[in-house]
């Protein structure tokens, strides 16, 4: 079977959900037959799909806030520990020691906003997060499907020369931390970025590929209870060519002149604009928010509307955003461009146990609360007023150490 038919499966839901110890099988065609599924065939598209354990939960943005302690709003990174306040345009991997990612040659740094259950009292509470669902058509993806907050990672190619790999230095940012509605422009990013409400437990309704499936998937939070909700963010596949990063981080990259490239796992773009000439993979980050615990409806606003809010203090939803600042290893990600192989272990890509990956770590810097029950977010981003009164207690405990990494 070839690896766009074994997509089309997986994008369909045939394959089973769950973790190692409990899958939950699909039904099957008549004819399927696993041994026909190999991990990669050598020469067609690349996917690869792996864990990346969490780094640190920090208010800092080296791209968007460099030197900036604390930064506007709080992310969770994950990667390589060459993470700080400030990153300059070198080749990080030189400057990392070690990496929460599966594969051990990748020291990129990947980083987002958290979510934040709001009670009707106003305070809040970071909401947990839980793995991916375990894909044993991918490979040994255990580490994935077994980590503790963190994020999936993903880098597609079209095939073999169909793709350059990002060069040492690069960096680039999706979205805008300041939207509240839709983003009006050239392009409509609903297939780039969208919130999966799980509509049952075990990743229920998860049967479509990312932010392609109306009934579960939508740019804002969704409005209505879920069994955890999904994050997907999708980088643009077009680069110039010549700019490591650019003012605003967006534009030395672009997209296809037919528009933003949509997640199949098999392809990048058809054409690349003339400005913007080289086609680079594209990059997607999958983050599982498990808000099963807030789903109590005496606890949410009494005006009917949802309760989350991103760490940006938005509750809309439209202010997603991600950073990225490339550091795999020497030429690993463009060998594995080249691999035609799918999921967490290509053959001859380097990788690492999740006992070794969590041994990674950098201390945060800016030390704050962000634990338990918090009276504010994480630098009291303006925000709507709640309404109504809940159980909430405040005065989080949170995990904040403040220590220093320079000197």
């Amino acid at each position: 079977m070839t690896l766009t038919a074994v997509l089309s499966l997986i994008a369909l839901g045939a394959f089973a959900h769950g973790n190692p110890s409990h899958l939950s099988p699909r039904q099957l065609p008549p004819d399927f037959d696993p041994s026909t599924l190999p991990t990669y065939n050598g020469t067609g598209p690349t996917m690869l799909r792996f864990g990346c354990h969490q780094l640190v939960i920090d208010r800092i943005d080296p791209l968007v806030n460099p030197g900036a302690i604390p930064s506007p709003h709080q992310h969770q990174i994950v990667g390589g520990d060459a993470f700080d306040e400030s990153m300059p345009l070198t080749d990080i991997a030189d400057d990392s020691s070690c990496t929460t990612c599966s594969y051990s040659d990748d020291f990129s740094n990947y980083w987002t906003s958290n979510l934040y259950f709001r009670a009707r009292n106003g305070t809040y509470k970071r909401v947990p997060q839980f793995p991916a669902r375990f894909e044993p058509f991918f490979g040994n993806n255990t580490f994935a499907s077994s980590i503790n907050g963190g994020m999936l990672v993903y880098y597609v190619s079209g095939g073999q020369n169909q793709t350059t790999a990002f060069p040492p230095g690069f960096r680039m940012f999706f979205g805008d931390a300041t939207l509240r509605s839709e983003p009006q422009g050239q392009w409509n990013l609903s297939t780039q970025t969208c919130f999966r409400c799980y509509n049952a437990p075990n990743y229920g309704g998860d049967l479509f590929r990312p932010c392609l499936d109306p009934a579960v998937d939508t740019m804002h939070l969704p409005n209505g209870p879920c069994y955890g909700i999904r994050s997907n963010i999708l980088f643009p596949t077009c680069w110039d060519g010549v700019n490591l990063d650019s003012g605003d981080h967006k534009s030395h990259v672009a997209y296809p002149v037919e528009g933003p490239h949509i997640f199949d796992g098999i392809g990048t773009a058809v054409t690349c604009p003339p400005s913007h000439p080289v086609k680079i993979p594209q990059l997607m980050l999958e983050i599982n928010w498990d808000t099963t615990a807030f789903n109590d409806p005496n606890e949410w606003p009494e005006d009917g509307s949802q309760p989350f809010v991103l760490s940006t203090g938005d509750a809309t939803g439209y202010s997603q955003h991600a950073d990225y600042v490339f550091g795999w290893k020497d030429d690993s990600l463009q060998y594995g461009m080249e691999a035609g192989c799918a999921g967490a272990d290509c053959p001859g890509m380097a990788t690492q146990t999740l006992s070794v990956a969590d041994q990674c770590e950098v201390p945060e810097l800016v030390g704050e609360n962000y634990g338990g029950w918090l009276d504010t977010l994480p630098g009291n981003p303006p925000q709507p007023t709640p309404t109504g009164k809940g159980k909430g207690k405040g005065k989080g405990k949170g995990k904040g150490k403040g220590k220093s990494r320079k000197g």
